[in-house]
C-alpha cells in the first residue's frame, strides 16, 4: 500500500507563509491603487479594497486596516486635500504593508495615502467627458442661448430646504431695485448617486413646460470637492446642453469647475452669485426703460420750448410789419395829395379803396397766420399731453415723490421718509421702512 502524503497543520503552513511575506521587503511599503468598500470606523478603521475591470466586475479584493494611531493623520491629510473624509466608493492610492496572521489570514495595513491621485482621477474623468461633448457638438449648445432681457420667471433645481436655495431666494427677494421674481422649485438630490438621474428628470419636466419660464438655475450649497463628482456626468451634461432654456449653474466653489459649468449658458460659483446675475440683468433692462422715458420727456419739452420761441418771434414781427406797410401807403397818399390836390380827388378815392382793400387783405393775412400758428400750438399741446405724466399714469405706471420731488433711485429714500405714489386715479401715501 502506497504511503499516504505527509501533511502539516494549517497554522504551520500559514506561519511559513507569514515568514515569506515578512522577508519580502517589497511587500512592506507598497503603493496600491484600489476602490474603498465596506468602510467601517470603530477606533480602528476597517475596509475592503477592490479592483474592478472595465465592466465593473471585481477582479481582486483584500481586507485592509488603518490603526487608530495613524487613522487621524491619514484621514486629515485626505480631507484637507479633497474636502471629504474617507468613504465607500472612492478610488484611492494607499501605501500598505502585507500582514499575515495565523488566526485572521492575510490583510493589509494602511500607513499613508496620496490624495492627489483621487483628485487626478476625478480630473481625468472630467476631461474625457468634456472631450466627448466637444466631439459631439454639444459643448456650446446652451451657451448659444442668451439670457432674456428680464428673466423674472425662474425654474430652480435644488435640494428642498437646502441653505443654498434659501440664500438664492433671499437674494432675489431683497434686491435693491424692488424687482419681483417668480421661482418654482424642482427638487432634486444634489450629492451622491441620485444626483444625475433626479436632476435630469427635473430638466426634462422643465423643458416640457418651458413656455412658463425664462431661465433654469441649478444650485447647491457648499460641500466637499469630491461631492462635485455627481455633476461630472455625461448624461447630465448632455441634458443641460440640450435644454431649450438658458441654464445658470451655481454648484461649485471658487476653485472648482464641473462639467456642467462647461456646458451651461452662464456658470457662476454660488447660489448668491446666480441670483445677482439675474438681478443685474433685470436692473439693466429697467434702467434702459427709464432712460427711454427720460429721453422722450426731455425731447418733448425741448420741442415745445423751441416752438414757443418761434411763435413769439412771429407775433413780434407781424405788428411792426403791418405798421410799416400802413405808414408807406399813407406817405404815398400824402405825396399824391400834395402834388396834384385839385385833380386827384378821383385818384384819391381809388387809392382809398385800394388802401382799404390792402388793410382788409393784411388783416385777413394776419388773422390767417395767427390761426395757423394757434393750430400748430394746439397740435404741439396735444403731443405734450400724450407725453404728460398723467397719460403715463393712465398706461399703468406710477410716480413716487418725496418732499415734492420725484423719486428716480431707491437710494434717495431713507427709513422714515413719507412718500406719495400717484396712480391713474388717486394717490397712496406710505412710509419707508
Amino acid at each position: 500500500m502506497a504511503d499516504s502524503p505527509q501533511g502539516i497543520t494549517l497554522r504551520n503552513f500559514l506561519s511559513r507563509l507569514k515568514t515569506v511575506i515578512m522577508s519580502e521587503q517589497s511587500l512592506l511599503q507598497q503603493w496600491v491603487i484600489a476602490e474603498i468598500s465596506d468602510f467601517r470606523y470603530n477606533r480602528h478603521c476597517y475596509m475592503q479594497l477592490l479592483e474592478k475591470d472595465a465592466n465593473g466586475t471585481t477582479i481582486a479584493t483584500a481586507r485592509a486596516t488603518i490603526w487608530q494611531s495613524t487613522f487621524y493623520a491619514i484621514n486629515s491629510k485626505f480631507q484637507s486635500a479633497t474636502g471629504q473624509n474617507l468613504a465607500n466608493g472612492l478610488k484611492v492610492m494607499l501605501q500598505v504593508s502585507a500582514n499575515m496572521s495565523e488566526q485572521y489570514g492575510l490583510s493589509l495595513n494602511v500607513t499613508d495615502i496620496a490624495p492627489e491621485y483621487t483628485l487626478g482621477d476625478m480630473q481625468r474623468l472630467r476631461l474625457e467627458i468634456i472631450e466627448r461633448l466637444t466631439r459631439e457638438g454639444l459643448i456650446d449648445l446652451n451657451k448659444e442661448l442668451s439670457l432674456p432681457l428680464k428673466p423674472q420667471r425662474i425654474a430652480v433645481i435644488s435640494a428642498a430646504g437646502a441653505a443654498g436655495y434659501g440664500d438664492f431666494c433671499n437674494q432675489l427677494s431683497n434686491n435693491a431695485s424692488g424687482i419681483k421674481f417668480y421661482t418654482c422649485l424642482f427638487a432634486a438630490s444634489m450629492q451622491g448617486k441620485d444626483t444625475a438621474p433626479t436632476v435630469i428628470d427635473a430638466l426634462r419636466r422643465i423643458d416640457n413646460n418651458r413656455q412658463l419660464f425664462d431661465v433654469v438655475v441649478i444650485i447647491r450649497g457648499g460641500g466637499a470637492t469630491t461631492d462635485l463628482n455627481s455633476f461630472d456626468n455625461y448624461e447630465l451634461a448632455k441634458q443641460v446642453a440640450l435644454c431649450q432654456l438658458p441654464v445658470i449653474t451655481g454648484i461649485g466653489h471658487e476653485r472648482d469647475k464641473t462639467v456642467l459649468d462647461y456646458v451651461a449658458s452662464s456658470p457662476v460659483k454660488t447660489p448668491t452669485a446666480a441670483a445677482e446675475l439675474i438681478i443685474n440683468q433685470c436692473s439693466m433692462c429697467l434702467n434702459t426703460l427709464n432712460d427711454y422715458q427720460t429721453a422722450i420727456v426731455n425731447a418733448a419739452t425741448a420741442t415745445l420750448r423751441e416752438e414757443k420761441i418761434h411763435i413769439d418771434y412771429f407775433a413780434s414781427q407781424l405788428q411792426p410789419l403791418a405798421k410799416n406797410i400802413i405808414s408807406r401807403e399813407q406817405l404815398k397818399l400824402s405825396n399824391m395829395l400834395t402834388v396834384i390836390p385839385a385833380t386827384l380827388s378821383g385818384k384819391i378815392a381809388a387809392e382809398n379803396i385800394k388802401l382799404g382793400n390792402l388793410k382788409l387783405m393784411l388783416s385777413t393775412a394776419i388773422q390767417q397766420t395767427l390761426t395757423n400758428e394757434k393750430q400748430r400750438l394746439c397740435n404741439l399741446n396735444d403731443k405734450i399731453e400724450l407725453l404728460s405724466p398723467q397719460n403715463i399714469l393712465n398706461r399703468g405706471y406710477s410716480i413716487t415723490t418725496v418732499n415734492g420731488h420725484a423719486v428716480t433711485d431707491a437710494s434717495q429714500l431713507h427709513p422714515g421718509d413719507k412718500i406719495t405714489t400717484r396712480l391713474k386715479s388717486g394717490e397712496v401715501s406710505s412710509t419707508v421702512n
